[in-house]
């Protein structure tokens, strides 16, 4: 299996010699490929490689940033006239370059943004804007909020959360984001949705600094509409996980009458690579229908010895009065590089509706 940093391969940068020798008149393609493969490429990571492509590009490109707009368009028109790279991560190199060169020039770089995210998704570029010109950045992200184009309405959105994953966080908006809610309002019934995710992802960022106010939009928006209520409850998916009490009061999460028993460790022993197994049984014994959300938390073993939970989603849905079901689910334990699996005892529980109800150990070899 090849690594996501191999995007960046010597057919890539075929293709893209053959781009900008149409659209770039100085453009030399052996002096491009010299400085493409040098300095360590072999061993540069994903993110290094489009700082490094967007860099061996600007020896021939013009240096006022002014005049690079017009030709930044030139080259996205030859792509898309050639069908390549269109919304390709390999491509983002292309903000990468606006990010670079553009910084200190704003009003150029941000009709190159508007523009390049089109093509291409600039929310890793607008990072470095946000921090240097917060005000004028957040009232342009508003505008974009309202822009003809959804990929642009995208971009104010996942480019203004505050915790995006692989770019640099936002500490004024990690601590105080009420600058962000007006672009989410003006998003919230997007036609896309795509941006609407976009959305809800924004709002969990602000859910892990800020609850509160994620709670008091809920409370807003909650019944506005389907699809409003999709962007507020997957929004709220860590505050769910962490059982918040209000958030469970929203969606009328009560675990009183529901009843679990027969939980088993189907796999007490598991090898490194294969899956623990479990089984129990739910019960509504209530007599009026119960919203049920259905987790289980898998307390993995660390490094040091202790074991940190993490919470994993099986169900939710409707269960009638006197209706019960019997859940039999697997989790994996094959390598994985987001995680790292240690071998000894670990601890898997049941959560009905944000209480943990059982628990039981189970050991990995």
């Amino acid at each position: 299996m090849s690594a996501l940093k191999d995007i960046y391969s010597p057919v890539f940068y075929d293709k893209l010699s053959a781009i900008l020798d149409r659209a770039l008149p100085e453009f030399d393609k052996i002096r491009f490929m010299s400085r493409i493969y040098r300095d360590g490429f072999e061993h540069k990571e994903l993110k290094d490689r489009m700082r490094h492509t967007a860099k061996a590009m600007h020896c021939f490109m013009p240096e006022d940033f002014n005049e690079t707009v017009p030709v930044l368009q030139h080259i996205i028109k030859h792509l898309r006239e050639a069908t390549i790279g269109e919304d390709s991560l390999a491509y983002m190199f292309l903000p990468d370059y606006i990010e670079t060169y553009g910084i200190n020039n704003y009003d150029a770089a941000i009709k190159a943004l508007e523009f390049t995210t089109q093509f291409t998704s600039c929310e890793f570029a607008v990072r470095p804007f946000l921090l240097q010109y917060p005000d004028q950045m957040m009232d342009q992200m508003k505008a974009w909020s309202l822009h003809e184009n959804h990929k642009v309405r995208r971009l104010a959105s996942e480019g203004s959360r505050p915790r995006l994953p692989w770019a640099m966080a936002i500490p004024y908006l990690k601590k105080d984001p009420t600058a962000v809610l007006p672009l989410l309002e003006n998003l919230k019934n997007d036609p896309s949705e795509w941006v609407r995710r976009s959305v809800a992802n924004n709002i969990n960022d602000i859910a892990k600094d800020n609850p509160g106010v994620v709670i008091e939009l809920a409370k807003q928006w909650k019944g506005s509409s389907k699809e409003t209520d999709a962007i507020i409850k997957h929004g709220c998916r860590t505050l769910l996980k962490q059982a918040h009490p209000e958030v469970l009061r929203i969606y009328g999460l009560d675990s009183t009458h529901m009843i679990l028993s027969n939980f088993e460790i189907i796999t007490p022993t598991v090898k490194m690579g294969d899956s623990v197994e479990f089984t129990f049984m739910i019960e509504n014994r209530d007599s009026t229908p119960q919203t049920v959300r259905l987790e289980y938390g898998l307390y993995y073993k660390k490094s040091k010895g202790h074991l940190a939970r993490k919470v994993f989603k099986i169900s939710e849905r409707i269960f009638q009065p006197g209706e019960k079901s019997t859940i039999v689910r697997k989790q994996s334990f094959r390598p994985i590089t987001t995680r790292v699996f240690y071998p000894g005892d670990h601890e898997l529980s049941l959560i009905v509706n944000g209480e943990e109800k059982s628990i039981a150990k189970f050991e990995l070899i």
